[in-house]
C-alpha cells in the first residue's frame, strides 16, 4: 500500500469539506476518484499534496509507510508525490529546460544526497522528449507561456516521466486535451514504471482508456459506500 488516509477531516476558511475520509491506495494501482462537482475531489488532492489552503483538522495521511500529515508541500513532493493540477501557472522568463533541471536536481539531492550531472540530465530529457514526441524548441520557451491546453498537458507528462514519482495525482488530466493527447496521457499512466496513479476524471472515454484498477466515489465530502 502506497497511501492510506485515516479518518481525515479537512476544512477551508472554517467550512468542512471532507468528513471522516478513509481511503487506501495499493502500490501500482490506477485509482480513479469520481463524484459530482463539489463532492470533495480537488480538496482531497490538495490535502494529500499539502496545499496550505486546506486545514487538516484531524486524521492522518500515511504515504509510503510514513505519516506526512504535517509535512509541507515541498517535502511531500521531494518524497515522491507528484501533482498534475487542472490549471497550471505561466512562468515568464523561466524556460522549460531550466525548470526541469532544477526540479530533477532537487529530487535527486533530497533522495540520495548527490548532485545530478548535466550529462545524465540531458540524457533523461532527450529520452522523455522522444517518448512524448515533444519538439526540441519547446524546451527553450517559458513554462506554459503561449502553449495550448493540450500542449501544457504534454509538458506535465514530460515532468512526470523525468521525476518518476512514487505517487502521481492527476486532477482531470483530460480537460482541455484533444483525443490524441488524451490517448497519450492514458498510455503514459499505464506505462510509467514504479509509479502509482490517482486520477480524477468525468469523461468516460478517458476513463476507459486508462482502465482503472480501483474506484473511489465521493459525495458531499464523504466516501460513498457501495
Amino acid at each position: 500500500m502506497i497511501l492510506e488516509i485515516k479518518n481525515l477531516n479537512v476544512s477551508f476558511n472554517g467550512k468542512k469539506l471532507l468528513t471522516d475520509m478513509n481511503m487506501s491506495v495499493d502500490t501500482g494501482a490506477r485509482h480513479l476518484i469520481c463524484g459530482h462537482n463539489g463532492s470533495g475531489k480537488s480538496t482531497l488532492v490538495g490535502a494529500i499534496a499539502g496545499n496550505p489552503m486546506y486545514s487538516v483538522d484531524s486524521g492522518q495521511i500515511i504515504f509510503d509507510g510514513r505519516d506526512i500529515t504535517h509535512d509541507n508541500a515541498t517535502t511531500r513532493a521531494l518524497s515522491g508525490i507528484f501533482v498534475g493540477a487542472q490549471n497550471v501557472p505561466e512562468i515568464p522568463g523561466l524556460t522549460i529546460i531550466s525548470f526541469l533541471k532544477h526540479s530533477i536536481a532537487a529530487h535527486r539531492h533530497f533522495q540520495t544526497g548527490k548532485d545530478l550531472p548535466m550529462g545524465e540530465f540531458l540524457e533523461m530529457l532527450e529520452s522523455a522528449r522522444e517518448q512524448l514526441n515533444i519538439p526540441r524548441d519547446w524546451l527553450n520557451r517559458s513554462v506554459n507561456v503561449g502553449f495550448s491546453g493540450g500542449e501544457r498537458k504534454r509538458i506535465m507528462l514530460l515532468r512526470l516521466i523525468m521525476t518518476n514519482p512514487k505517487l502521481a495525482i492527476l486532477d482531470e488530466p483530460d480537460s482541455g486535451a484533444d483525443a490524441t493527447v488524451k490517448a497519450q496521457i492514458a498510455d503514459t499512466i499505464k506505462s510509467v514504471p514504479n509509479t502509482t496513479f490517482i486520477f480524477i476524471s468525468h469523461q468516460n472515454d478517458f476513463t476507459e482508456m486508462v482502465a482503472p484498477t480501483h474506484t473511489t466515489t465521493l459525495s458531499n465530502g464523504k466516501v460513498m459506500i457501495k
